[in-house]
């Protein structure tokens, strides 16, 4: 039996080495679009659902992994930007209002299914054009649902405060994960 990570995502990489020392990646590259009449938190679930399924199927006697994450804002999902542009009205939106972030995750393993939803609230600092600029410019938020990452606040101050899991906010709610790991009758 083997852990397979189903996401390209560098950050949740790194975190999933807190799960397991020893994975393997298979990503699945499904369409991540949803129905519009989804609220984000079912949106959410279905993207992390679909992205495991892909990957279950390929590695049947194996614990798959998948999450998906997204930030809401005033009942609005905002996604990964499509370019530069995206992301600075992105940040723009975000600038000195607070906001949720949704992971959806999954674990399959053989018959079993266990999943969860954790939400965290970010409030960002207010700001300016330079800062924004900068930020967008060193590429960084073009690959991060909303446009930023926790893990930028040190070099780029965006984010004033999170109330609930910082792992969840970077993409992988590693806490909650390994506890719905312990509910598997393995």
């Amino acid at each position: 039996m083997t852990y397979v990570l189903a996401s390209s995502s560098p950050r949740r990489k790194e975190l999933m080495k807190e799960i397991s020392s020893s994975f393997i990646i298979d990503v699945s590259n499904v369409d991540e679009s949803v129905p519009s009449h989804l609220t984000p938190v079912e949106a959410v679930t279905e993207i992390a659902k679909r992205k495991g399924e892909v990957v279950k199927i390929r590695h049947p006697n194996d614990i798959v992994i998948s999450a998906d994450t997204i930030v809401v804002i005033n009942h609005q999902i905002i996604g990964k930007p499509i370019d530069e542009e995206d992301a600075k009205r992105m940040l723009h939106l975000l600038s000195d209002k607070t906001h949720v972030v949704y992971t959806a995750y999954f674990i399959f393993y053989k018959d079993q299914t266990l999943h969860g939803v954790v939400a965290t609230e970010v409030d960002f600092n207010k700001l300016d054009e330079t800062l924004i600029n900068e930020y967008v410019a060193s590429g960084s938020p073009l690959d991060k649902a909303g446009g930023y990452g926790f893990q930028d606040n040190k070099k780029y101050p965006i984010v004033k405060g999170i109330r609930g899991s910082i792992h969840n906010v970077i993409g992988f709610p590693v806490e909650e994960i390994n506890e719905t790991l312990k509910l598997l009758k393995i």
